[in-house]
């Protein structure tokens, strides 16, 4: 739902570091997930399903959807509460899709509220999933 310089994005949304990381994909395809994998790891949770994002200048500030915030989706399990993490601006979008390309030189972007985004596409499939998503962080998304 778009308002201005606001949108509700069909995404999950951990922090990893102060940098926001939205992770978007078909429904079912592991996004709440890769969430909870990478909360283990020490990312914490903003946002599970949908993100509110909204610009401030030149970022993306991402925060939880009205009525979901502090709640993560856990299949077999419910919805269950998580201890959320502040907003901050988001530096990669990955979109998990199994057609995803076996390597790349350059990351992908997605332009959201005006600013453009680095996109990664990453296989669900992945037993390390996690790792990458960092790898991906680290290497394609935005610093500072």
């Amino acid at each position: 739902m778009a308002q201005g310089d606001r949108i509700t994005y069909p995404a999950s949304c951990v922090s990893i570091g102060g940098a926001a990381l939205l992770i978007s994909g078909e429904s079912g395809i592991g996004k709440s997930e890769l969430a909870l994998a990478l909360i283990d790891r020490g990312a914490r949770l903003i946002s599970d399903d949908h993100t509110a994002l909204h610009r401030e200048g030149s970022r993306i500030i991402a925060s939880p959807a009205q009525n979901i915030g502090g709640l993560i989706e856990v299949r077999n399990l419910g919805l269950l509460p998580v201890e959320p993490g502040p907003n901050c601006p988001v530096a990669l979008l990955i979109e998990l899709n199994r057609a995803a390309p076996r390597w790349i030189e350059r990351s992908q972007h997605r332009m959201l509220l005006g600013v453009e985004i680095p996109e990664i596409l990453l296989s669900p499939d992945s037993r390390v999933l996690p790792i990458k998503a960092e790898m991906a962080l680290q290497a394609y998304g935005i610093k500072g």
